[in-house]
Protein backbone atom coordinates (compact mmCIF):
# COMPACT_ATOMS: atom_id res chain seq x y z
CA UNK A 1 0.00 0.00 0.00
CA UNK A 2 2.85 2.60 0.93
CA UNK A 3 4.57 1.73 -2.56
CA UNK A 4 0.99 2.64 -4.31
CA UNK A 5 1.24 5.96 -2.61
CA UNK A 6 4.43 6.78 -3.68
CA UNK A 7 4.07 5.30 -7.27
CA UNK A 8 1.09 7.50 -7.76
CA UNK A 9 2.95 11.07 -6.18
CA UNK A 10 6.02 10.33 -8.42
CA UNK A 11 3.42 9.44 -11.62
CA UNK A 12 1.48 12.48 -10.99
CA UNK A 13 1.38 15.34 -13.31
CA UNK A 14 3.51 18.05 -12.20
CA UNK A 15 1.92 21.26 -10.51
CA UNK A 16 1.69 24.05 -13.23
CA UNK A 17 2.46 26.87 -11.81
CA UNK A 18 -0.35 30.10 -12.04
CA UNK A 19 0.80 33.37 -13.04
CA UNK A 20 -0.27 35.38 -10.05
CA UNK A 21 -1.99 38.31 -12.57
CA UNK A 22 -4.22 36.08 -14.18
CA UNK A 23 -5.79 34.91 -10.63
CA UNK A 24 -6.64 38.96 -10.26
CA UNK A 25 -7.81 39.30 -13.29
CA UNK A 26 -11.46 38.15 -12.84
CA UNK A 27 -11.91 40.35 -9.97
CA UNK A 28 -10.57 43.48 -12.33
CA UNK A 29 -13.12 42.67 -14.65
CA UNK A 30 -15.63 42.83 -11.98
CA UNK A 31 -14.54 45.90 -10.93
CA UNK A 32 -14.48 47.29 -14.36
CA UNK A 33 -18.29 46.18 -15.00
CA UNK A 34 -19.56 47.57 -11.81
CA UNK A 35 -17.69 51.06 -12.61
CA UNK A 36 -19.72 51.68 -15.89
CA UNK A 37 -22.87 49.91 -14.80
CA UNK A 38 -23.33 52.34 -11.45
CA UNK A 39 -20.51 54.34 -10.98
CA UNK A 40 -20.85 55.99 -14.38
CA UNK A 41 -24.62 56.74 -14.29
CA UNK A 42 -24.20 57.86 -10.73
CA UNK A 43 -21.98 60.45 -11.66
CA UNK A 44 -23.79 61.17 -14.76
CA UNK A 45 -27.16 61.31 -12.72
CA UNK A 46 -25.68 64.13 -10.03
CA UNK A 47 -23.77 66.40 -12.66
CA UNK A 48 -27.61 66.54 -14.01
CA UNK A 49 -28.86 67.51 -10.42
CA UNK A 50 -26.13 70.39 -9.66
CA UNK A 51 -26.55 71.66 -13.54
CA UNK A 52 -30.51 71.44 -12.67
CA UNK A 53 -29.98 73.33 -9.18
CA UNK A 54 -27.59 75.80 -10.97
CA UNK A 55 -29.96 76.66 -13.54
CA UNK A 56 -33.44 78.01 -11.07
CA UNK A 57 -35.35 80.98 -12.21
CA UNK A 58 -37.67 82.45 -10.65
CA UNK A 59 -41.33 81.38 -11.69
CA UNK A 60 -39.82 78.27 -12.14
CA UNK A 61 -42.45 75.36 -11.07
CA UNK A 62 -40.54 72.63 -9.19
CA UNK A 63 -40.61 69.31 -6.55
CA UNK A 64 -38.73 69.29 -3.90
CA UNK A 65 -37.94 66.10 -1.95
CA UNK A 66 -40.52 66.26 0.39
CA UNK A 67 -43.41 65.97 -2.38
CA UNK A 68 -44.36 69.43 -2.03
CA UNK A 69 -44.66 71.09 -5.72
CA UNK A 70 -44.19 75.05 -5.72
CA UNK A 71 -43.19 78.10 -7.63
CA UNK A 72 -39.73 79.68 -6.85
CA UNK A 73 -40.19 83.27 -5.64
CA UNK A 74 -36.58 84.02 -4.51
CA UNK A 75 -33.61 82.49 -4.92
CA UNK A 76 -30.00 82.71 -2.18
CA UNK A 77 -27.17 81.06 -3.24
CA UNK A 78 -28.40 77.82 -0.57
CA UNK A 79 -32.04 78.27 -0.06
CA UNK A 80 -35.08 79.42 -2.28
CA UNK A 81 -39.02 80.72 -1.06
CA UNK A 82 -41.25 78.46 -2.39
CA UNK A 83 -45.20 79.55 -3.38
CA UNK A 84 -47.69 76.96 -2.59
CA UNK A 85 -50.88 76.81 -3.75
CA UNK A 86 -54.61 77.26 -3.08
CA UNK A 87 -53.25 79.86 -0.32
CA UNK A 88 -50.35 80.81 -1.66
CA UNK A 89 -48.46 79.91 1.81
CA UNK A 90 -44.55 80.64 1.23
CA UNK A 91 -41.86 78.73 2.41
CA UNK A 92 -38.26 78.03 2.69
CA UNK A 93 -36.06 75.27 1.83
CA UNK A 94 -32.79 74.30 1.15
CA UNK A 95 -31.85 74.52 -2.93
CA UNK A 96 -31.02 70.60 -2.43
CA UNK A 97 -34.36 69.59 -1.88
CA UNK A 98 -35.36 70.52 -4.83
CA UNK A 99 -35.57 66.93 -6.65
CA UNK A 100 -37.20 67.80 -10.29
CA UNK A 101 -38.57 70.72 -12.36
CA UNK A 102 -42.39 70.13 -12.94
CA UNK A 103 -43.71 70.84 -16.53
CA UNK A 104 -46.64 73.33 -16.06
CA UNK A 105 -47.34 72.53 -19.65
CA UNK A 106 -49.42 69.51 -18.08
CA UNK A 107 -53.05 70.02 -16.44
CA UNK A 108 -53.09 69.51 -13.28
CA UNK A 109 -54.79 65.58 -11.92
CA UNK A 110 -57.78 65.58 -12.46
CA UNK A 111 -60.40 64.93 -9.53
CA UNK A 112 -62.70 61.83 -9.53
CA UNK A 113 -66.07 63.21 -10.03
Amino acid sequence: MQYLGLFLLQTAAPSAQTNPLMSFLPLVFIVAIFYFLVFMPMQKQKKQQAQMLSSLQTGTDVLTTGGIVGTIVSLTDTTLILRVKPDNIKLQVMRSAVSSLVDSSKPAIEEKK
